[in-house]
């Protein structure tokens, strides 16, 4: 019974996805316009041994190691094993994030190579809070690098458009709002950590799934992973009352008690206090603004989002006469996001 109590609180609150058989970044023609669901991988809530209030006596605990962890399947498998860690330079890293930017890069990369030979290319990426699209239009002689970075930026912004759509309480599962993990201390940094890994494995000369398991396991290193799960639990309870609550049951809203919304530019993580590394600097990743040759990348695609009624687009932008939202206004919309938070005394990092 416990054992399926295990899957039945991650199904709940996120939307699972079947796996493809599809080898990224190689694609056939119908690969381009069969985009990755908005959440490809069923994990994870911040804390450990959190009760659930549908679920009765249940204890949800999320926790991976690197021993434990799985080869890396394009779309997801369960044997990927995955779940949160802690590292000494990175703080927590949640897999689930990562890997699904991972495969939202590759993805499109795959675009802006198509767009490159087309001269551009416009397709539907579904819906989440409103119909979301991407445009991307790109000189035929652009560097394949640039391609490269181009895709991490426009999976990191999808990502945020993530964060921000949970905070207004949208759900993969009617009535299951995820707020309460929205801009947790992790998301972002295992987002663009996801981005930087997924880049190293397309430049890569290997089959993609095995560059990217190479890259992961390089990364831990270089971030000084802990070797087990009862040391990311340690890690964890040391921020206990402090990050996170165990007094709330999921999916209360304050569970989490401390939120990233500081998730433009230069990420730095969040390292636990007494977990850090004795001898290196935290792992700070950069997000990329522009091509090698110091054009922006803003100038080659738009991602537009026809927004439902959940976000408060006239609060947020009283001039505006219609819902639609691009990238660009990501900043003034986690401006007003960071304002509610301080409103209901939740400690945030900006």
């Amino acid at each position: 019974m416990m054992q399926l109590l295990r899957y039945i609180f991650p199904l709940l609150i996120c939307l699972s996805a079947n796996s493809l058989s599809a080898k990224a970044p190689v694609f056939k023609e119908k690969d381009y316009f069969n985009h990755p669901p908005r959440i490809i991988r069923t994990c994870c809530a911040f804390g450990t041994d959190l009760k659930v209030s549908i679920v009765p006596g249940y204890r949800y605990t999320m926790l991976t190691s690197p021993d434990i962890l799985g080869p890396h399947k394009y779309l997801g498998d369960k044997s990927e094993n995955n779940g949160i860690l802690y590292t000494r330079r990175g703080g927590f890293v949640d897999f689930g994030h990562l890997r699904d930017l991972v495969d939202w890069t590759a993805y499109i990369f795959n675009l802006a190579k198509k767009s490159r030979q087309t001269g551009e290319i416009s397709i539907n990426l579904g819906f989440e809070s409103g119909e979301k699209a991407l445009f991307i239009k790109i000189p035929s002689a652009e560097k394949e690098e640039d391609l490269i970075r181009l895709a991490g930026r426009i999976a990191y912004d999808l990502s945020i458009w993530h964060e921000i759509t949970s905070w207004f309480g949208a759900s993969a599962v009617p009535l299951v709002s995820e707020r309460f993990s929205s801009f947790s201390p992790e998301d972002a940094y295992s987002n663009l950590l996801g981005t930087k890994i997924a880049s190293e494995a397309i430049l890569s000369d290997l089959p993609f799934e095995e560059a990217v398991t190479i890259s992961i396991r390089q990364t831990l290193a270089e971030l000084e992973a802990v070797s087990t799960v009862a040391e990311s639990y340690q890690a964890m309870e040391a921020v206990r009352e402090i990050w996170w609550t165990r007094k709330k049951h999921l999916p209360n809203n304050h569970v989490m008690l401390r939120r990233e919304i500081g998730v433009y530019s230069t990420m730095t993580p969040w390292l636990v206090p007494g977990w850090e590394s004795i001898n290196k600097a935290p792992f700070q990743i950069t997000l990329p603004e522009t091509t090698l040759d110091g054009i922006r990348l803003s100038e080659f695609y738009n991602l537009s989002f026809d927004s439902n009624h959940k976000v408060p687009l006239k609060k947020i932008f009283p001039d505006r006469t219609d819902r639609m939202v691009t990238q660009n206004d990501f900043p003034a919309i986690i401006n007003y996001i960071g304002t509610c938070m301080l409103k209901t005394n939740i400690y945030l990092k900006m």
